[in-house]
């Protein structure tokens, strides 16, 4: 049986890999959005590893959560879920906060109960969970540390905010991981509305004055899956320091409309994209301006070479995945 340490042998490079025979129970919220499957791409099926959305476990329900995580006896849960509809968000932030804070709570509190219990990990349960560059203002201009003062300026932004708190506070292992502008081959992002507009139009106009970092999904996935190996690796003491916030995205700074470019360029549409402002778009939800993430910690901490943005677009098998 090939477990997940073996795996990622074969992942993307981003720095010399750590190999072992040990194995985690591990579950995966999110199971089918872009990073759940990128990372089911990565590990593959295995009995060891539990892929869910909310038909299979609605992680907003506590009882249903403790249970699940008993049952299976998982020791690492990897929360991919997230209420991640930025404008509809300031209609309904309790409904995203029931997603975005609610539910890593219960995540925690419940792997937490079943290690008590005796049912689970020994050094206790580690949550991975994923966050986003909304929980800063985006006022900076230089990139943010994990240390930098959060200030969200959307309900989006504050509920991903409270479940970062959530976890802090929960008294269980955990690694947040803060990522921008993800996109992949599945699910819904920039990219693949990109191809969409500009194979219906002559012309498209894109922001230029919001600038960030595009994440692939898989380069992403691929730094779990260092993060789970050197956390399979590490004493108790060990893993309690590797604990807290990290940074991440690929390499490099665009705007909206420079990613936009080269999407086209790659995509063979001959759409023209215009570069615009933000206030020719009105939304409810305010975005942004800047969102450039210091990756220095996370680069030094799990031994990374992060990959330039463009990079993942130049692959063949991004293009042959995608679908639109």
């Amino acid at each position: 049986m090939q477990n997940y340490l073996t795996t990622i042998q074969n992942c993307t490079d981003m720095g010399s890999d750590i190999k072992s025979d040990s194995r985690s129970r591990i579950l995966v919220t999110g199971g089918s959005g872009q990073l759940g499957s990128e990372l089911k791409r990565l590990l593959g099926t295995n009995p060891s590893i539990f892929y869910t959305d909310v038909n299979e476990l609605d992680i907003t329900k506590r009882e249903a959560v403790e249970r699940f995580l008993l049952d299976n006896d998982i020791e690492i849960v990897i929360n991919c879920a997230a209420y991640t509809a930025v404008d509809k968000a300031e209609d309904e932030e309790t409904a995203a906060g029931k997603v975005n804070a609610s539910a890593p709570r219960n995540l925690a509190d419940s792997a937490i109960a079943v290690w008590r219990a005796g049912a689970s990990a020994k050094g206790g349960p580690l949550i991975i969970h994923i966050s986003t560059d909304y929980v800063f203002d985006g006022k900076s201009n230089r990139p943010y540390t994990e240390d930098f003062p959060t200030a969200p300026a959307s309900a989006y932004g504050r509920t991903k905010l409270e479940g970062e708190q959530a976890l802090i506070n929960s008294g269980c292992n955990y690694i947040i991981l803060r990522t921008s502008w993800l996109y992949s081959a599945f699910g819904s992002n920039f990219v693949k509305t990109i191809l969409r507009l500009t194979g219906e139009r002559d012309s498209l106009d894109v922001v230029f004055d919001q600038v960030g970092t595009p994440t692939f999904a898989g380069d992403l996935a691929t730094v779990i899956c260092k993060v789970l190996t050197k956390w399979e690796l590490s004493t108790d003491k060990e893993r309690r320091d590797l604990c807290g916030i990290y940074n991440f995205s690929n390499e490099g700074v665009c705007s909206w409309y420079d990613f936009a470019k080269e999407i086209v360029k790659r995509g063979g549409n001959s759409c023209k994209i215009n570069p615009v402002t933000s206030d020719k778009f009105i939304t409810k939800a305010v975005r942004p301006a800047y969102s450039v993430l210091d990756k220095r910690k996370i680069k030094e901490t799990f031994g990374l070479v992060i990959r330039h943005w463009m990079e993942p677009l130049d692959d063949e098998k991004f293009w042959k995945n995608i679908q639109i």
